[in-house]
């Protein structure tokens, strides 16, 4: 079976993405505190790795490019396992190891030391790769900083232009556990195998394209505990959060939504109305501009109220649980003064804002747009808006996504989702989620922000606390692009049609690997 073939994301609802150093320091925590032996961590780190190999890649040989850290260690188990199964290995090794090397418990396996600096060591190790089957990445950790000395910076550029499958142990060389950055040379992994967790890092890009396939296996720690680790929005996460319908209920119950759209852009508030009722929502009032009327008609299923009319427009949001602000809005002074009438009648109802509402925030309107750290706002910014509202460049918004939607999220005590390749969701107290879409071009198309919004509101109508609904609304709307099996041609009204199956979704997801011991199995992107 040829790596990266999982069609679908599998992941058990208590998966967490810690940074490198967060991993580290539950690492010496867990053997230092908890009394769990380090060579036993190893020792299973590296057998689950062989297994993962063996079962994607059987049959052919195995090159180890070895480092002199624990990676290089765990490396060296895995080689062990292959062959003892009867696989053919070889390790090279980058940087000092012992030649007797205590975690091959007496196997002589074939060894090749590699120092580039030695005339011909490179076309060497470029000879020995040649025809391999699999090279395991096991040169570098994922708590590296800056780019990879010379000699790992030459056996990486050995694997990338090797035409064997490259499967990274918890990282690729070269990527930044945290941040997923990648300064110099980096592997370029067809499968990576983290241990424990996925890390941050390579979630983030570049370091999710570097990572290819990623795989997640329990190797005996103990329970984390660490709620402030950031966590991947898996199938299983989103199936335990989506919200039940009672049996026995009404739609009020169910929860009514306010979406405030505007003129500038009709369908976006039709987009918005379908997006919350596919999502759960049990009414709909659209509020918009009188001759928008007749464009949202198309959704015969919602109520049309005149956003022009404040006193109808306040009645509007004070009779429904949750509302969503923003959808073809527009910027002139009738928006704004929607907006504010809006934010104001919503007292202490829960809000997603988004699209030019977010413009208008960023402008100066509704000079109280602070939650006070109650949470009860979602804002939905993609990567200008974001700039916007922070007072800071794109590129300074795309060089830390992670801290910029943070800082923004504590700053105004705001739940932020950050679109982007992943989306995050950030809450003022320090969470974080992570977006596992495997294809973000997918939601590259004008109106899919709209559909998103919807969600958000739908969630947030049906009670889910804001957090929970950015995340659950992305996992719901990323699910439905997917299924919809369209790709490039996809329009987000395929993607609200295909809601109802992303909904039907229940439990983990799918996995081609047999082994109680994977928790995540996340495709390669693209």
């Amino acid at each position: 079976m040829a790596p990266g073939s999982l069609t679908g994301p599998f992941g058990k609802s208590g998966v967490r993405a810690p940074t490198a150093e967060q991993a580290a320091r539950f690492d010496r925590g867990a053997i230092a505190e908890r009394g769990v032996p380090e060579p036993a961590l190893m020792e299973n780190a590296g057998r689950q790795a062989a297994l993962i190999v063996e079962h994607l890649m059987p049959g052919g040989r195995v090159v180890g490019l070895v480092g002199s850290g624990n990676n290089g260690g765990d490396a060296l188990v895995c080689l062990r396992a292959l062959a003892a199964w009867g696989r053919a290995v070889t390790a090279v090794v980058v940087g000092r190891r012992p030649s007797a090397d205590p975690v091959l418990h007496g196997w002589a396996l074939p060894r090749v030391d590699f120092d580039p600096a030695r005339p011909g060591a490179t076309e060497g190790l470029a000879r020995i790769l040649e025809g391999a089957q699999v090279v395991v990445d096991g040169l570098l950790g994922t708590g590296i900083r800056g780019e990879p000395r010379a000699g790992h910076a030459a056996a990486i550029r050995a694997a990338n232009r090797a035409s064997a499958a490259v499967v990274s142990l918890d990282a690729p060389s070269g990527v930044d556990g945290t941040g997923g950055r990648a300064p110099g040379a980096a592997v370029r992994a067809d499968v990576t195998v983290a241990f424990g967790w996925p890390k941050l890092g390579t979630l983030l890009y570049p370091g999710r394209e570097l990572s290819g396939r990623i795989v997640a296996v329990e190797i005996g720690f103990p329970p984390d505990g660490t709620e402030d680790w950031a966590r991947p929005i898996t199938p299983g996460w989103a199936s335990k959060e989506l919200p039940r319908r009672p049996v026995a209920t009404h739609k009020n119950d169910v929860g009514a939504l306010a979406v405030v759209a505007g003129s500038a852009m009709p369908g976006a508030a039709i987009l918005a109305a379908r997006s919350a009722f596919r999502c759960g929502a049990g009414l709909v009032r659209t509020c918009s501009s009188g001759p928008v009327r007749e464009v949202v008609a198309e959704v015969p299923e919602t109520v049309f109220v005149d956003a022009g009319d404040e006193q109808a427009l306040s009645a509007a949001v004070e009779r429904s649980r949750a509302v969503a602000v923003g959808p073809g809005m527009g910027t002139g002074d009738a928006a704004r003064r929607q907006l504010e009438v809006a934010m104001e009648a919503r007292g202490s109802r829960p809000a997603v804002v988004d699209a030019d509402a977010l413009t208008l925030l960023a402008a100066g309107a509704c000079a109280e747009f602070d939650d006070s750290g109650e949470a009860g706002i979602v804002v939905t910014p993609h990567p200008g808006e974001m700039a916007r509202l922070a007072a800071c460049s794109v590129a300074e918004v795309q060089d830390d996504r992670v801290g910029t939607a943070r800082r923004f999220a504590a700053s105004r005590g705001v739940v932020t989702l950050l679109k982007g390749a992943p989306s995050l969701v950030a809450e003022p107290g320090g969470g974080l989620m992570v977006s596992l879409h495997e294809n973000p071009s997918e939601l590259a198309v004008a109106g899919m922000g709209d559909v998103l919004t919807g969600a958000v509101g739908s969630f947030l109508a049906q009670g889910v606390e804001p957090f929970r609904a950015a995340g659950l609304a992305l996992h719901t709307t990323g699910r439905a692009a997917s299924r919809a099996g369209l790709g490039a041609a996809l329009t987000p009204s395929d993607a609200v049609e295909a809601i109802p199956s992303a909904l039907a979704e229940r439990g983990e997801g799918t996995t081609d690997l047999p082994f109680p011991f994977v928790t995540f199995d996340q495709p390669p992107p693209g």
